[in-house]
């Protein structure tokens, strides 16, 4: 239960303590009719002109009794005079209740928000420019924004229980990717899905039901920051003993980027390494043995943690061996004022600003929002042409509740179902992108998803993890975004050979 309400809550406790106002949740009678608006563009994509079309609209959701039930809002980008079986990716954020502006203006989309070079804020006003590492090159791209998130709404005889579940969310989202299919005949294209964060869950899902329901077959799944299984994420001592161990390395990552562990290690993944080693062996029989672990292994338990993490021995001691993340945040640099971030703990901000206010603000989250949102309005409306006095939201802003019933069912876990539409279409491939800064889907806790999936040999061969020396949003550092997009065209290259 405590899972549960965790789960549902994410989004929330982010709207409300960011003091986002919530919509009136009324049905609009006659419902809005669909919306399209067409423009054409040019990019220049790794030195080379490549001449595009973008479509901007809405798309209609129905029920099983063909009843409107609402609108999702989406951006489609297809290169201009291509052939229709030009590979095609779909591709979405999180959340839950996350729009897809994080991947369509950080970096897939044909346009990019200017941050820093190490993905820090820039002063304001903000500005896009052409993203000459965008994917359009290799694929046509459509950005959904799942209904509650963007300008997406329930209308007609729908109402936001049909699309915020798990499987509520999956099923409606695969059923606008049906569509537009059909609509733009694009069948005998080569499909992909990208997610992140909680779109990796989605990816999952939406992979198992429509091969297993309605024959769509995928060629590759980009999995940016992935989470799949949500007890990993669960900090419950004396019950779960996977978290603590899973993000020791991204504790480990993150005091060795702020200078807390001295010259012990020669560089960054010295450091990850014998954090990993340590996590798996010594550290996991310590826990397993709960208070039955004498006094001096504990002892010297707490030494090696304090060495790993820069933090002090008896603060260490003093929490029973198990930092959570939200201590952690709050304690590496605490003695200089500050606390760091969690989408990316390269961040920081003011500890006594952070502690004083209404639950935490995550000085990474902080950096992103006013750049990315300013500049997708302006885009949208000044380049694309799509007008509306609609709130566009960006993250949280009318998600209330989330049904996980069926999900509770599968242990919080969609690699199961990953693991089925592998075994169903074992031609399918699935690149993992992690950042080492990461600690709201920490890498090493998705090494040991993938390792416990119980794949034959020949399907782990499908599977790609690239690494990044950033956060959640890896792009937003230059370095991180230019090999993205070369680890991508690796990938996709690998997809359709």
């Amino acid at each position: 239960m405590m899972l549960i309400k965790r789960f549902i809550t994410v989004v929330l406790l982010c709207s409300y303590s960011l003091g986002w106002a919530q919509e009136e949740k009324t049905v609009q009678d006659p419902f809005p009719e669909e919306i399209k608006r067409v423009t054409e563009h040019r990019v220049k994509i790794g030195g080379k002109s490549l001449d595009y079309i973008a479509t901007t609209g809405t798309s209609n959701i129905y029920n099983k009794q063909h009843q409107k039930i609402g609108n999702i809002f989406y951006v489609a980008y297809t290169k201009k005079n291509a052939k229709k079986n030009r590979p095609i990716t779909f591709a979405y954020n999180g959340g839950p209740g996350s729009a897809s502006v994080w991947l369509h203006m950080g970096t897939f989309g044909p346009k990019r928000v200017v941050m820093d070079k190490e993905g820090f804020m820039p002063k304001p006003p903000y500005q896009a420019i052409d993203n000459a590492y965008s994917i359009l090159d290799l694929t046509d791209i459509v950005f959904i924004d799942p209904v509650g998130t963007g300008y997406s709404r329930p209308g007609g005889e729908g109402d936001y229980q049909d699309f915020h579940g798990t499987w509520e969310d999956i099923r409606t989202v695969s059923d606008f990717i049906r569509l537009y299919l059909t609509r733009n005949e694009r069948w005998s294209s080569p499909k992909f899905l990208a997610g992140e964060s909680y779109g990796t869950l989605r990816s999952a899902g939406i992979a198992y039901h429509m091969g297993q329901n309605l024959g769509v077959n995928f060629n590759g799944i980009i999995l940016i920051s992935s989470i799949l299984n949500y007890t990993l994420d669960e900090f419950d001592a004396g019950v779960n003993l996977q978290a603590p161990i899973t993000l020791l390395p991204t504790y480990t990552a993150t005091a060795y980027y702020h200078n807390k562990l001295g010259d012990r290690f020669a560089s960054i993944d010295q450091a990850i390494a014998e954090a990993k080693q340590f996590a798996l062996n010594d550290y996991a029989l310590a826990l397993l043995q709960g208070d039955n672990l004498a006094p001096e292994k504990r002892a010297n338990v707490a030494t090696r943690l304090a060495e790993l993490t820069g933090l002090s021995k008896d603060f260490i001691l003093l929490n029973n061996l198990i930092i959570d993340m939200s201590t952690f945040v709050h304690h590496l640099r605490r003695d200089e004022g500050l606390t760091i971030g969690r989408l990316d703990s390269r961040f920081i901000t003011e500890e006594i600003d952070a502690m004083k206010q209404p639950g935490y603000r995550d000085p990474s989250y902080m950096a992103i929002h006013g750049p990315y949102t300013e500049s997708l309005m302006n885009y949208l409306s000044s380049e694309l042409n799509f007008k509306s006095d609609l709130v566009y939201y960006i993250l949280g802003g009318l998600i209330e509740s989330w049904n996980t019933q069926e999900l509770a069912r599968d242990q919080f876990d969609m690699s199961r179902k990953l693991r089925h539409a592998m075994l169903r279409n074992p031609d399918m491939k699935v690149f993992v992108a992690n950042g080492y800064f990461d600690m709201a889907t920490p890498f090493f806790a998705t090494e040991y998803n993938f390792s416990h999936m119980g794949l034959p040999s020949a399907l782990k061969d499908n599977i790609q993890m690239t690494y990044y020396e950033s956060g959640h949003m890896m792009y937003i550092r230059e370095h991180d975004l230019i090999k993205l997009k070369d680890d991508l065209a690796a990938f996709f290259k690998f997809s359709l050979q």
